[in-house]
């Protein structure tokens, strides 16, 4: 299936950021409404279509994982390491979206396969920029079948922005 808009699956334990990136990929133009998982744990089970997350029609599978790093449970590396793990997801691509700008957390990030790496802006005005940068960018992008979970079909973005930098495989065509 090709999809025109992008579905963005958003990973993080902050009620607060969630609600504040809903209303600012909303005002930037993103018509699909973002999905939400609060911590690597319900990310997993978003993607493998466990529990709640079984009805594709309700929950899709992304075009692009905007995942945070620091969250209680299963952390955005082990999360990072298990998408990796896993042949249905070897299109998904991965942006890294954390406070964290620590070197060590960065090399790490793209060594378990991280598309790119975003640090999470100090202001409003950053955010904002940032998240039109993205939407303009993932819809820009081309997109290529992804199976995952049950099986079903969705969109995961394999545009420039995505190929990997570090030496690790690139799946574009």
């Amino acid at each position: 299936m090709i999809s025109e808009e992008p579905i963005i699956l958003l990973v993080d334990d902050s009620k607060n950021d969630v609600l504040l990136m809903r209303t600012i990929f909303e005002r930037n133009g993103l018509r699909q409404p973002l999905q939400f998982a609060f911590g690597g744990d319900e990310a997993i089970a978003y993607l493998q279509g466990d529990g709640p997350y079984h009805d594709r029609a309700q929950f899709p599978l992304p075009t692009a994982v905007l995942l945070d790093l620091n969250m209680p449970g299963k952390n955005g590396f082990e999360v990072l390491e298990w998408i990796h793990g896993q042949p249905a997801f070897r299109r998904l691509r991965v942006y890294i979206f954390s406070a964290s700008n620590r070197p060590e957390d960065i090399e790490r990030a793209y060594d378990l396969g991280a598309s790119s790496y975003l640090v999470k802006p100090r202001n409003l005005d950053g955010l904002m920029h940032l998240s039109k940068c993205l939407i303009a960018w993932l819809k820009l992008g081309h997109f290529a079948p992804l199976t995952g979970g049950s099986g079903s079909y969705a969109s995961a973005s394999v545009g420039a922005l995505g190929s990997h930098s570090n030496g690790a495989a690139n799946t574009t065509a």
